[in-house]
């Protein structure tokens, strides 16, 4: 059995820098460095930052007055930065900058009266960042179903924004749907490179190979439409979070098994389950080439250096 590894996989800009911010912080500030929320989507990537000194909260009544917080890469909405204001809290922000280019088209929009219909998943952080910059003007649509019923004030002022880490096939759909029913839309696709470039890399590899597995967290929602990607085009596919998740009945009849991981999946992890297939060969299908970087907030850079970007 010979295993083919997809490309791109792994870190996308965002989850790099996001990571680089707590490391930075831990490395600077001392600890503790609280976080909002999970940094990214990855339980053994939260856990290595919590040996290190991290403490990830839910609520920033968590975090005592004075302190450190870092908001993770999916956003916040004003509300919350508000609440930390409010405690004195020194806030250094990791949100993905694709994430906050969508937070910037909701304020745009809605401050032009457009109604913003926005597709993404239900109580996901992002979603509930992005709604929360314009909530008297967002309407959530998940599904092609939702398109079709979806009312708005005016219909011939109306947004559709979109989570950056959807399906490019299904996102493609619902807006189809809702440009048949607005006809003057003006949509923003705000599906990030990463996911994009994801997507195409494992439906090109769902063609040589007999199932795909994608390394990644069952909250992770990047690596979930990875998942499906590869099931569209007719092949087994499973998610792993971790080695000890492959089972064997997957493997039976299996030549050929490809894996991919999702965009807050560290190469450790996924070098991991390579080695718990133990394959006669491993090869590469390189579908694109990533050069992308952010630079770090003002706060971490380092200005004897230049500002210092993450790239992957």
């Amino acid at each position: 059995m010979n295993v083919l590894l997809g490309s791109p996989r792994g870190y996308c800009a965002g989850v790099a820098r996001a990571l680089d911010i707590v490391e930075l912080c831990l490395e600077r500030l001392g600890t503790p460095i609280y976080v909002r929320h999970e940094i990214i989507h990855n339980p053994h990537v939260v856990d290595e930052l919590r040996n290190k000194g991290a403490v990830f909260v839910e609520n920033l009544s968590e975090v005592p007055l004075g302190h450190t917080v870092i908001f993770s890469a999916h956003g916040v909405s004003p509300v919350v930065r508000e609440e930390a204001k409010k405690r004195n809290l020194n806030i250094i922000d990791a949100t993905c900058p694709l994430v906050t280019k969508v937070h910037i088209e909701a304020l745009k929009y809605a401050g032009e009266g457009h109604s913003i219909i926005l597709v993404g998943h239900r109580d996901h952080d992002e979603v509930v960042g992005t709604t929360g910059h314009a909530p008297q003007h967002t309407i959530l649509v998940e599904t092609i179903d939702d398109a079709h019923n979806v009312e708005v004030k005016n219909p011939n002022r109306v947004v559709a924004l979109t989570q950056t880490t959807l399906s490019v096939t299904d996102t493609a759909e619902i807006i189809e749907v809702l440009k048949h029913r607005f006809p003057k839309l003006l949509t923003r696709n705000d599906i990030c490179y990463a996911t994009t470039n994801r997507q195409t890399a494992v439906k090109e590899l769902a063609k040589k190979v007999d199932i795909v597995l994608v390394v990644g967290a069952n909250n992770s929602s990047n690596s979930l439409r990875l998942r499906e990607a590869a099931e569209s085009a007719g092949l087994p596919a499973y998610l792993v979070n971790d080695p000890k998740d492959v089972k064997e009945a997957w493997l039976t009849g299996a030549k050929r098994i490809g894996v991919t991981s999702g965009a807050s999946t560290p190469e450790w992890l996924v070098n991991e389950v390579v080695l718990r297939l133990k394959p006669n060969q491993v090869d590469m299908l390189p579908v694109m080439e990533e050069n992308v970087t952010f630079v770090l907030p003002k706060e971490l850079r380092l200005e004897n250096n230049g500002s210092k970007k993450t790239s992957v």
